[in-house]
């Protein structure tokens, strides 16, 4: 478990080779990881406080823990497992988080969908970490490019790091480690709320890409990694 210092991760973005709409009426998709990356370092707190800040959006926000007990209250009531976010929680923490400074619709839909899992994890961990956490990207936002998937799959694995449920995999002397399959799938099925909360229908292969990495083939929720994938030259533009 994660106790102290700092924990820094990150997730690559992606691009759909085959099969973009297609999808998410149950045909296959080909999709490879990019060498683009969304970064996330995740530092405890004493003060009983939470904070988010994202340097893309330039937004900053802060709750304190308490404020989020009557949240996580009536959240543990309304979560069944396996069921995706409804409309009314998810404007109902649209609200919650408030103004930040005027924030724009993109701003506060990330707020919202790191509350949905920091809520979803502490009701079923039992654990409420106070933590700073603070994202970057080489991802833009809106290109198509993943950024949500891969935000979001920065957000689950630290928060399950937070409380135990994953393990902490860096070791001593070691600058990058890999979770194991089964972490890893752990932590695609959280990821994949945080991608409901923010596109509603999403397919899951976003988030799929962005936790595993490499070349998938998907295909209604089931993963098959492309082992012998031919080197290929992609131009993408913005």
């Amino acid at each position: 478990m994660w106790k102290e210092g700092s924990l820094v991760l990150s997730a690559p973005g992606k691009v759909i080779l085959h099969g973009e709409h297609a999808v998410v009426h149950g045909k296959v998709a080909l999709a490879t990881a990019l060498d683009l990356r969304t970064f996330l370092r995740m530092t405890p707190r004493q003060d009983g406080r939470i904070s988010l800040q994202l340097l893309n959006l330039g937004s900053k926000l802060s709750w304190e823990a308490v404020e989020l007990q009557p949240l996580l209250a009536a959240f543990s009531a309304e979560l069944p497992e396996g069921q995706p976010p409804s409309f009314e929680q998810v404007e109902k923490l649209k609200e919650f988080a408030g103004d930040d400074n005027g924030h724009k619709a993109i701003q506060s839909v990330a707020a919202a969908a790191f509350l949905y899992l920091y809520l979803s994890v502490a009701s079923k961990y039992g654990v409420l970490p106070t933590v700073d956490i603070l994202v970057w990207s080489e991802l833009p936002t809106g290109a198509g490019l993943g950024s949500s998937a891969a935000y979001s799959v920065c957000l689950a694995g630290a928060l399950l790091s937070g409380c135990g449920a994953v393990r902490y995999p860096l070791q001593e002397g070691q600058e990058a480690a890999r979770w194991t399959k089964e972490e890893l799938d752990v932590i695609n099925k959280l990821a994949f709320q945080g991608e409901q909360v923010i596109h509603g229908n999403p397919s899951g292969v976003d988030n799929a890409v962005s936790t595993w990495g490499g070349a998938l083939r998907y295909i209604s929720g089931k993963i098959s990694p492309l082992k012998s994938v031919p080197t290929l030259r992609i131009l993408l533009t913005n």
